[in-house]
């Protein structure tokens, strides 16, 4: 009986033994080559709070990451942060623009952000926008369509020699009145294209379409009801 006790006593210190090298080793394993540090570890997307993660995952796909010609345009330009509304521009990412290429990222609306991973890209996209929009005379962000016929005429003035005389391409623009084109555009993304260019595409703003002479709000509000008329019913 003796015999047994002691035998069966050192079995169970082999085994605390054992367990104690088991615990040691792992939870020495931080020195090993090839773990993540913490900033690597995988997370899940809505813990993300990083912009530049934010941006290169969401947003880059479209609007690249360089804001050189991309699909849509340019989100660093510092004239079409000026003009847009704030508070549109966030519902945009959130809800999306139904009939465009614009998804919702909102999870509310069916995407992958929350509202705070939503707000970082809203603030860091839109960052020093107050003081370019005290510098510039910007046209207003939302506006009625103007006249057509004043808008084809319009139109003649500031957008035929890259456009063409009709629209449908010129020198060193393409169509804008493709039906295709117009279809997947808002009637707001129209009025942007007008006020503001393609910086990347080497379209200028309102200013520049004629040297020295600025479109006026109506006339932008005319040419925007001009394209508007060619899009199919």
């Amino acid at each position: 009986m003796r015999f047994f006790c002691r035998e069966n006593w050192g079995q169970q210190l082999r085994q605390a033994t054992a367990l104690v090298g088991l615990l040691t080793l792992v939870s020495g394993c931080d020195w090993m080559p090839g773990k993540p540090k913490p900033a690597e570890r995988w997370q899940p997307d809505t813990a993300i709070t990083d912009f530049a993660n934010l941006y290169q995952t969401q947003c880059a796909g479209c609007h690249s990451r360089d804001g050189r010609m991309a699909a849509a345009r340019p989100l660093n330009d510092p004239v079409y942060r000026a003009f847009v509304d704030p508070k549109i521009f966030r519902q945009v990412i959130a809800q999306g623009v139904p009939g465009t290429t614009m998804p919702a990222f909102a999870q509310s609306a069916g995407g992958l952000l929350t509202d705070a991973q939503i707000d970082i890209l809203v603030q860091n996209l839109l960052a020093g926008a107050e003081s370019d929009r005290a510098t510039l005379r910007l046209p207003p962000y939302r506006a009625a369509p103007g006249d057509v016929q004043r808008g084809a005429v319009a139109f003649q003035t500031f957008c035929a020699k890259c456009h063409g005389k009709d629209g449908k391409g010129g020198p060193t623009g393409g169509s804008v009145v493709d039906p295709n084109y117009l279809a997947l555009v808002s009637d707001q993304a129209l009025r942007t294209a007008v006020v503001v260019g393609r910086v990347d595409l080497g379209m200028p703003d309102w200013r520049g379409y004629v040297s020295g002479r600025p479109m006026t709000d109506t006339e932008v509000s005319d040419v925007v009801a001009w394209l508007i008329s060619h899009r199919k019913k």
